[in-house]
């Protein structure tokens, strides 16, 4: 139901990072068993990592405070600098991780145009270079998944084997950024291990979905997670009695995925509603799993003053410049906040959103 903040009803959809912590997370904080996890005796670090890993049918996992560190320290183990990495051209670690790849990893980046975050493995094999006295060395494909700014799109499953059989030709690595990793696997009824057994290494957000405040969790085999062990350190990214965190995690992965079936029903009433709504332009059908773009038919090049009308009316969306107007479901929002933002956009898009 609606948050009361300043007064004012509220129904936040900018993130599904905006949850707070359940009332048995908060007590599990309180509770963990904690060590070093400098030292790798932090136990409700060890189980978290340990879980995670089998999950996904990968050796060995590491914590890491968030997911942009964890795709950080994933190009720093798999790259030396001046290397090359594929990304898609609206993906994430290239447009929203504040440039650590050319600044921290000094490698080089391509980008790539695709289909709802679906790139062509023909293209993937055509530009990788093996690298000579001219060019870098095309080492690394970083897959999104889902993903974001293409709305919440799934990856299929075949595609992945795909991307990875160019990579395994190419010699080159594949890694997903699977912050919202879990929200594919509930989509396409598939299990983790699929999805883990169809990449070189992947991590996934505990903090998005899943629910939990804090944290992110990088897999890959034992020899890459103890080089990026080292990494994670060097970043600053080697945190003491983190077992308080990890211990929200850890019911974060195991009770959070039941959760994510009703964000994305709630998505799709999101969608089919604002769909019928004058001045809209939206495909209820492109929207798979909780996050949805909302255009208009006349566009605009920044949809900001429908974001700004709709949180007059306590309904906090995100503008994302000419992309529309995102709208994210999660465990904070529920039925009533989905009526509630309907409603709102049912004043707002007639007046600004039609030809």
């Amino acid at each position: 139901m609606p948050q009361v903040l300043d007064g004012q009803q509220v129904s936040d959809f900018r993130s599904d990072t905006v949850t707070r912590p359940t009332p048995a997370m908060r007590q599990a904080m309180a509770e963990a068993l904690v060590g070093d996890d400098v030292f790798e005796d932090d136990p409700t670090v060890n189980v978290l990592e340990a879980e995670a890993a089998a999950a996904f049918g990968k050796e060995a996992g590491l914590f890491t405070p968030s997911g942009t560190m964890a795709n950080l320290i994933a190009l720093m183990t798999h790259c030396r600098p001046g290397d090359e990495v594929f990304v898609e051209e609206h993906s994430h670690t290239y447009n929203n991780e504040v440039g650590g790849a050319g600044a921290l990893a000094g490698v080089a980046t391509r980008t790539f145009a695709s289909e709802g975050g679906r790139m062509d493995p023909a293209a993937i094999a055509r530009f990788a270079r093996p690298g000579d006295l001219h060019q870098p060395a095309t080492r690394l494909l970083v897959l999104e998944q889902t993903h974001n700014f293409h709305g919440g799109r799934v990856v299929p499953l075949e595609l992945m084997s795909e991307l990875l059989e160019v990579c395994r030709a190419k010699d080159m690595r594949l890694h997903v950024d699977g912050a919202r990793i879990w929200n594919a696997i509930v989509a396409t009824g598939q299990s983790p291990r699929a999805f883990g057994e169809r990449c070189d290494t992947l991590m996934f957000c505990c903090s998005k979905g899943l629910g939990a405040p804090v944290g992110s969790v990088l897999l890959g085999d034992a020899a890459f997670i103890a080089s990026a062990r080292r990494i994670r350190k060097r970043l600053g990214g080697g945190m003491r009695q983190v077992g308080v965190l990890a211990a929200a995690a850890l019911l974060a992965l195991r009770e959070g995925p039941a959760q994510l079936a009703h964000d994305h029903a709630r998505a799709q009433t999101l969608a089919k509603g604002a769909a019928e709504i004058a001045g809209a332009a939206l495909d209820p059908s492109e929207v798979e799993t909780n996050i949805l773009f909302l255009k208009t038919q006349r566009g605009l090049k920044s949809y900001a003053p429908i974001a700004d009308a709709l949180r007059e009316r306590g309904v906090w969306a995100i503008a994302c410049g000419g992309l529309g107007v995102r709208f994210v479901t999660h465990r904070d929002v529920d039925d009533e906040d989905v009526q509630r933002a309907l409603a709102a956009l049912g004043e707002v898009l007639p007046r600004l959103g039609a030809r």
